[in-house]
């Protein structure tokens, strides 16, 4: 099993950056496909980025060339670097941990872009 744990968020004007940090405990982290999803108020929690377990990513369109999703096996941390944000950026951003049928999720770290 394994746990995660966001850290990070905070509230940032238009234009600014943040970054996200998901630190997951247990043991096979690199065996672990990442991902970021984000839900606002009254929203579905949907999908920002994903990283699978060679590196690859994906991203939703709206933050294409702004966010960067990046992980380090050696720290059992993934990360989420969001640059030149919006108001639409607001959410709570969660982190999920996926192998085969197994899902783990965090808690959730809020992202508020306001001036």
């Amino acid at each position: 099993q394994v746990q995660v744990v966001e850290s990070g968020g905070g509230l940032v004007q238009p234009g600014g950056s943040l970054r996200l940090s998901c630190a997951a405990s247990g043991s096979a982290f690199s065996r672990y496909a990442m991902g970021w999803y984000r839900q606002a108020p009254g929203k579905q929690r949907d999908l920002v980025a994903h990283i699978t377990t060679d590196e690859r990513t994906i991203y939703v369109d709206s933050v294409k060339g702004r966010f960067t999703i990046s992980r380090d096996d050696t720290k059992n941390t993934v990360y989420l670097q969001m640059n030149n944000l919006k108001p639409e950026d607001t959410a709570v951003y969660y982190c999920r941990a996926a192998r085969d049928n197994s899902n783990y999720w965090g808690q959730g770290t809020q992202v508020t872009v306001s001036s």
